[in-house]
């Protein structure tokens, strides 16, 4: 997943990395993408700022000649680097390799099962996720990337792209809210009480922001003033139990904490959702049962094929502790 750097200097030991001139040539996993994103990704912790002024500046050169933000880097491109100044991440930990349930894999995707209290990726205070990790575990792909994300709270199908040109695809894919290539999702919420059948289509819009300890949160406001974003979610009934309702939940717009938040705004929240829900509830649940996550499970996944545009359809049953908190809270 690394380009050839051609004539690196090593950096110095210590809080930051002596700069350099880079000159790195692009392969499969960069192809295709503009030079002001690659470089950012390159880059971390330079800030966009900069990266934009040095390719206003001229200093960066592809195939030695000036290039703007919005160039398509193509496969054999030979971009020149100016020396930039990176903060080294001295504590970094290294992601342990793992690789997980694998539902679907070919040369252009993988389709794993995520368990539940994994994180799909590093960031806000997680080291790493399953990307890191499956990266440390596949030394020799060239190439491995999220098409879309999972909360770590939820368990289920996670699709990864191993070509750009898959990612690009899927991507469009998600992106599109009607006609025959669009990624369908489907979740298994177990939801707390009678959820009304007549009930089917939530379109609330929802607005993300930071708590005072600076956790992510979202809300449901009643349109779209607010800087909130209209978010439309499909219920169906699938199981009535006592006190409780096993959903199947397609969402139409892919928000942060979309389920979650449209659940609960109904009155129904999702059960063990810690962020959400009931909280003496899931204390309660968890002391009878031994139930500690949350019931949400990205179960039904259909894309189109990015190559052969064969339409997949996946199926990811529920956890084994999920089935067991059914069958306890079932009418006997």
């Amino acid at each position: 997943m690394v380009q050839r750097i051609i004539g690196a200097k090593p950096g110095a030991t210590g809080a930051t990395s002596a700069p350099a001139v880079h000159r790195v040539l692009i392969d499969e996993s960069s192809e295709g993408q503009r030079l002001d994103n690659f470089l950012v990704k390159l880059l971390k912790g330079v800030p966009k700022t900069h990266v934009y002024r040095v390719i206003r500046s001229g200093e960066v050169r592809v195939n030695k000649g000036r290039a703007g933000a919005d160039t398509r880097l193509a496969l054999g491109d030979e971009v020149r680097i100016p020396p930039v100044r990176v903060a080294e991440k001295v504590d970094a930990r290294a992601a342990p390799a793992r690789e997980f349930a694998v539902v679907f894999e070919d040369e252009h995707l993988l389709v794993i099962d995520k368990p539940a209290g994994v994180a799909v990726h590093g960031g806000s205070g997680v080291s790493f996720g399953v990307i890191e990790q499956l990266r440390q575990a596949r030394p020799t792909a060239k190439f491995l990337e999220l098409v879309h994300r999972l909360d770590k709270e939820t368990s289920g199908l996670l699709l990864i792209a191993k070509k750009r040109s898959a990612l690009v695809a899927l991507q469009d894919q998600l992106r599109a809210h009607s006609g025959e290539k669009v990624i369908g999702k489907t979740y298994a919420a177990l939801v707390i009480g009678e959820w009304p059948g007549s009930r089917k289509v939530i379109d609330v819009a929802l607005h993300k922001y930071l708590t005072g300890e600076g956790e992510r949160r979202v809300r449901a406001v009643d349109d779209e003033h607010d800087a909130g974003k209209r978010s439309i979610t499909l219920v169906k009934v699938a199981r009535q139990l006592k006190g409780y309702t096993l959903l199947d939940v397609t969402i139409k717009t892919g928000r942060t904490h979309q389920i979650r938040v449209h659940l609960t705004h109904e009155g129904h929240a999702i059960v063990g959702d810690e962020k959400y829900g009931d909280f003496a509830l899931n204390k309660t649940i968890a002391r009878r049962t031994g139930f500690d996550r949350m019931f949400l499970h990205a179960g039904h996944l259909r894309f189109t094929h990015p190559a052969s545009g064969e339409v997949i359809q996946l199926a990811a049953p529920l956890p084994a502790e999920c089935e067991a908190l059914i069958h306890a809270l079932a009418p006997s």
